[in-house]
């Protein structure tokens, strides 16, 4: 088996080991990144070189005893909004190109802490808005492959990182793995810290992973939580052991909510056949329940919010470049700015008794599950619609998009899970559980997409 398509935490195991070495699995990334990924274009910023470097020295690191991280010398692909201060950040517009920050965000240092290898920088749509970037959908070239963090999903459908850092404030996570075949997270907003990435709502942005398994994405996300004083909605937690708890075996049998949500008819016919099937898999363990009218207003709250805050974080760049601007950013700046700021106080107010409200499904169940998107990928011109996900997105909830259904092109269609805030690691364990049970069992005309298989 190529050591690229190593999952990530059988990468980590085998460098601790001194089976593999990080300069060989790196040369592997390497190569399978000059096999496939011209058609995808996944990578805004590759130095092979650098990447080879980081490997080296991380591979002396170990051969001189010391404490290695739990990611040492796993290659990790990151969004290019996030500041890597030995690589530009360009925020997918031609008018950052050539920006190198002086430092790293966050989450890249935490990441080089645990000792992974920052491969390179991944495409990401401009200003992780709507206008498309240059990545393909690896099943489909004439497709999307989702949007924002539309790199980060390709690379590691296509097995050139077994990891990935995206972001989200709409649907920017759980939409592109979604559409590209692979497990997205988003954990609690706050969780993980944001400083030194691009801002657009402070009250939405959430740094979300990329991974083929559930305990990859679990590993992932796990070194990247924690308290940074730039960041206000982080505070000083405990490190989360995700990993341990998502592979644990839950005490009872998971139930699920299935919620089809107020935007159902935004659902696609084969959404809605393979969802009826599934909530058939699962028997007693899954039942249908309806959520209180209060949430039909969740995606208008989550636009108002969204929009005022970009209008404000993004308008010295509209002011300075105007047409060089797409015209899809540049409208819901406009709109953003004619808010007004009553709206806007009662949209960021709206959001702790919808939480509450979810609370009384949480008592009773372990997760929702719903679609992550309305069906397979659409067409490249599109990042595609999270009007699936900008309900969960506002309200800070984590979720996960699951590779388990399958359109009848073949295309992949995920199942999103949604958990009660601050419980992620039982998001998680949820998560393994559902998918282990339906690859067991095998039901649907979907079947079960395997993890670790690779794009048609």
């Amino acid at each position: 088996m190529s050591l690229a398509a190593l999952s990530l935490v059988q990468a980590a195991r085998d460098i601790a080991e001194g089976r593999i070495t990080s300069t060989e699995l790196v040369q592997d990334c390497l190569q399978r990144i000059a096999e496939v990924d011209p058609p995808v274009e996944a990578w805004a910023f590759l130095d092979r070189d650098h990447a080879l470097a980081q490997a080296r020295a991380l591979d002396e690191h170990r051969r001189h005893g010391r404490s290695l991280g739990p990611l040492h010398g796993v290659p990790i692909g990151v969004k290019d909004i996030f500041d890597t201060g030995d690589m530009p950040t360009e925020f997918g517009s031609p008018y950052w190109a050539g920006r190198t920050p002086r430092q790293d965000a966050a989450v890249v240092a935490m990441l080089r802490a645990a000792g992974a290898v920052i491969m390179g920088k991944t495409v990401t749509t401009e200003y992780a808005y709507f206008q498309p970037g240059k990545t393909k959908n690896p099943h489909d070239a004439g497709r999307t492959p989702g949007g924002s963090s539309s790199g980060s999903a390709a690379a590691v459908a296509t097995h050139m990182v077994p990891g990935a850092i995206g972001s989200q404030t709409n649907g920017s996570v759980i939409r592109p793995a979604s559409f590209c075949g692979v497990v997205g997270f988003k954990p609690t907003h706050g969780l993980i810290p944001r400083t030194g990435a691009l801002e657009l709502s402070r009250s939405l942005d959430q740094v979300g992973v990329f991974a083929r398994s559930v305990e990859d994405a679990a590993l992932l996300a796990e070194v990247l939580v924690g308290f940074d004083k730039e960041d206000l909605d982080t505070r000083p937690v405990a490190r989360p052991p995700y990993r341990e708890v998502a592979v644990s075996v839950p005490p009872l049998p998971p139930r699920f909510a299935f919620v089809r949500s107020p935007v159902w008819d935004h659902a696609d016919p084969v959404t809605r056949e393979a969802f009826a099937e599934l909530a058939d898999a699962l028997g007693e363990l899954a039942s249908e329940v309806e959520l209180s009218p209060s949430f039909a207003r969740a995606i208008d709250l989550h636009r108002v919010v969204m929009e005022t805050e970009m209008a404000h974080n993004l308008g010295r760049d509209y002011d300075r470049i105007g047409e060089g601007l797409s015209e899809k950013l540049r409208s819901l700046i406009e709109r953003g700015r004619t808010h007004r700021a009553v709206d806007y106080c009662s949209a960021r107010a709206a959001a702790a008794p919808l939480n509450s409200a979810l609370n009384g499904i949480f008592n009773e169940y372990d997760a929702i599950l719903t679609p992550a998107a309305p069906g397979e990928a659409s067409a490249i011109e599109t990042t595609g619609s999270p009007i699936f996900c900008a309900t969960w997105s506002y309200l800070g909830t984590p979720a996960i998009s699951l590779p388990l259904l399958a359109s009848d092109n073949g295309l992949p269609i995920g199942v999103q899970l949604v958990g009660r805030r601050g419980n992620d690691a039982r998001l998680l364990r949820t998560a393994r559980w559902l998918v282990d049970t339906l690859n067991r069992k095998g039901r649907g005309r979907s079947s079960v997409r395997s993890q670790q298989g690779k794009p048609a």
